[in-house]
């Protein structure tokens, strides 16, 4: 079983002020997908079992943003506006979910939206419970569900709502069902030590073993609502340590994803355990 991260900056228009997909990025990687699938499925290396998760990019970051969810409310005046937004983004991301689902489809990929709020639940802005059996089902039964970004309960009094990220599903999902693989696309190469956006000095990282590695990142790579680059990383480096390898590859280059899926070495960052 892999999983397959598809950042939010690839499949939409993460800069824009309103929710915007990016058509032309989700249907080609849709056929990337499908082509790989097609390809394990004559393949003795591979048990044919997919996760999909996706991130919220411009349906999710700037609703969470503008209404602060995950931070303290100060009084019922601010929850009720808290509550406002947890519901829009919500809604948004959903939207999302069912777009991606619809061109996964569209390639012959059965494929099953499941969503996070109905079955998460954090402390403190980190996964408490969350019962896996329905997605361990779906696998079984040849469906690949398909996750997402989303906004949840939060057991913790003082903000009561959180944003849940699509890496720290990745996280928890992984660490509970063990997938042989695990790849992020995003929009980058993998990991350099300064922003690629901004610095063409900027190098590629290849192996990530540690959390020291990160010391001569530039700290503003990439940051958002659900922890940017960095939080990626952390979220990876503690599935390293249990022996669950990931890569993170720039999803934009054409045949990446189904190259990287059907188990060939890809330009990007492999984060893994220090031997």
């Amino acid at each position: 079983m892999m999983i397959l991260k598809l950042g939010g900056s690839i499949i939409t228009e993460k800069g824009a002020k309103t929710p915007t997909i990016n058509n032309n990025n989700l249907k080609r990687i849709a056929k990337e997908i499908k082509n790989a699938l097609n390809y394990q499925k004559t393949s003795k290396d591979f048990n044919n079992g997919l996760i999909i998760v996706h991130g919220a990019g411009s349906f999710g970051h700037p609703f969470a943003s503008d209404y602060e969810i995950g931070k303290p409310f100060n009084g019922s005046e601010d929850l009720e506006k808290k509550k406002k937004g947890f519901s829009l983004t919500q809604s948004w991301v959903k939207k999302l979910n069912s777009l991606i689902c619809d061109v996964l489809r569209e390639e012959n990929i059965n494929s099953v939206s499941i969503q996070p709020s109905s079955f998460v639940i954090t402390r403190n802005k980190r996964i408490e419970h969350a019962n896996l059996d329905l997605i361990n089902q779906y696998l079984e039964t040849g469906f690949v569900p398909v996750l997402y970004g989303d906004v949840v309960l939060d057991l913790e009094k003082s903000i009561k709502m959180a944003v849940l990220s699509g890496d720290q599903i990745i996280n928890y999902i992984a660490k509970k069902l063990v997938p042989e693989r695990v790849i992020l696309g995003t929009d980058v190469d993998g990991v350099f030590n300064k922003n690629p956006k901004k610095d063409y000095n900027a190098q590629l990282i290849t192996e990530l073993t540690s959390l020291k590695d990160l010391e001569s990142m530039d700290a503003t790579t990439n940051i958002d609502v659900t922890g940017g680059m960095v939080g990626k990383i952390k979220e990876l480096l503690e599935l390293a340590h249990i022996g669950i390898e990931s890569e993170i590859i720039n999803a934009e280059c054409e045949n990446l994803i189904e190259k990287a899926l059907c188990g060939q070495k890809v330009r990007g960052t492999i984060i893994k355990k220090n031997k």
